[in-house]
């Protein structure tokens, strides 16, 4: 179970419709989160790394665009305050 990120370009993200969805912030901090459904999310600020469950770490960050796959679970580390659009499937 792979955490994807991506560098989309503007005409993906536009597609995507990214620009519409909410957006979630939150500052430097350490919590466990697992995944009932599919989150596809887009980073406009910070830098994250998130450590799955079976040792796996993926970091992000501002312009990355990051897909967790439903049932995921894992720890985020926010390293830097993040803002990211988001969207659950």
């Amino acid at each position: 179970m792979d955490v994807s990120v991506v560098k989309p370009d503007e005409k993906e993200l536009k597609e995507l419709g990214v620009k519409s969805w909410p957006i979630w912030s939150k500052e430097a901090s350490k919590f466990d989160w697992s995944y009932d459904s599919t989150e596809e999310c887009y980073i406009l600020e910070g830098k994250v790394e998130v450590v799955t469950k079976d040792g796996k770490k993926v970091e992000f960050g501002k312009g990355d665009f990051v897909t967790f796959p439903k049932g995921l679970a894992c720890t985020w580390e926010i390293k830097e305050a993040v803002r990211k659009h988001y969207n659950f499937k």
